[in-house]
């Protein structure tokens, strides 16, 4: 894989400014795209760790499928894919860049850890909203976390890294094996942990679960720091009870997050879109003050267009 440093131009039209992140298997940076003269964010990811050989040529196959399939969906709550390539060895996915802040940093911010009800639901909401347009596109995102979820300033919610996390689910199971964290398991369901193939939507479900519940109680659903014993909660051990938290959560909202996390894939939500609609009732009253924006004013109780989300401390 070539190291990149700020500066270096990818594709001859993106030139690399500074780092967002990094990970196990590549950074994210931030980017100008010299033709359009706009800012972008560009992920780049070693070939050489997609997967062992003789795998790794299906797992680029992959990522050219599942950029284009990615390319395809434009929704308000997921990140738009501009632009794919293979490099030099490296995979480089190029997004819109989202000006705000993840959803793991917000939660630093709320009292107790925690969102309010209505914050949870808009939160929620807006992820089903474009979990319905990415499921209904053949995509399922498996990797579902606070940290590959930006909330921007207006309180949109955007979903991060569509078009990589499949092919990223292909990666020398050595890697993975030394190199997984909390982090990346938090809201991994069964099916994923056991390997299961294909997966469908409802795996994204139960992470919508794990994030409802960590945003409701401020605590994750099986609170340990060893990823093997993580594993073995979300296989085994019975959904937490949000009333044991000790939390004032409406009983409708708790009996959908015991639904969410239910083990078996049949006895969840089948549909993101119904998820979105049990999510209603509890969504933020229409804010008079968004008639001043410009456009037309957001409203939560209308399905799939944008719920008022959480504002930003």
């Amino acid at each position: 894989m070539q190291k990149f440093t700020p500066g270096a131009v990818l594709m001859d039209r993106y030139q690399l400014t500074s780092v967002l992140g990094r990970g196990l298997m590549g950074h994210v940076w931030q980017a100008r795209d010299i033709r359009l003269e706009r800012p972008v964010a560009v992920k780049t990811v070693a070939a050489d760790l997609l997967a062992v050989p003789p795998s790794r040529e299906k797992a680029l196959r992959r990522f050219r499928r599942e950029a284009k399939a990615a390319a395809r969906l434009h929704h308000p709550n997921t990140t738009t894919v501009f632009d794919a390539s293979i490099t030099d060895g490296t995979c480089c996915l190029v997004m819109e860049l989202i000006e705000g802040t993840t959803l793991e940093f917000l939660f630093d911010q709320q009292d107790d850890g925690r969102f309010d009800v209505p914050a949870a639901a808009a939160v929620a909401a807006q992820l089903c909203a474009g979990l319905s347009a990415a499921h209904a596109a053949g995509l399922v995102h498996r990797d579902l976390k606070t940290q590959n979820i930006m909330v921007r300033g207006d309180g949109v919610v955007k979903i991060l890294d569509f078009g990589l996390v499949k092919v990223l689910g292909d990666t020398d199971p050595r890697l993975t094996m030394t190199g997984e964290s909390i982090g990346n398991i938090a809201c991994a369901s069964p099916e994923l942990l056991t390997g299961q193939d294909p997966l469908d939507g409802r795996s994204d479900l139960y992470a919508v679960g794990c994030l409802l519940h960590h945003m409701l109680t401020g605590e994750t659903p099986f609170a340990t720091d060893q990823p093997a014993l993580l594993a073995t909660h979300h296989l085994t051990s019975p959904p937490p009870v949000i009333e044991d938290s000790g939390v004032d959560v409406p009983r409708g909202l708790r009996e959908l997050v015991t639904a969410l996390l239910a083990k078996r894939p049949d006895d969840r939500p089948s549909r993101a879109a119904e998820v979105y609609a049990a999510l209603a009732p509890y969504l933020p009253a229409p804010d008079p003050r968004l008639a001043v924006r410009p456009g037309p004013p957001e409203d939560p109780r209308r399905p799939f267009l944008v719920p008022q989300g959480p504002s930003l401390a």
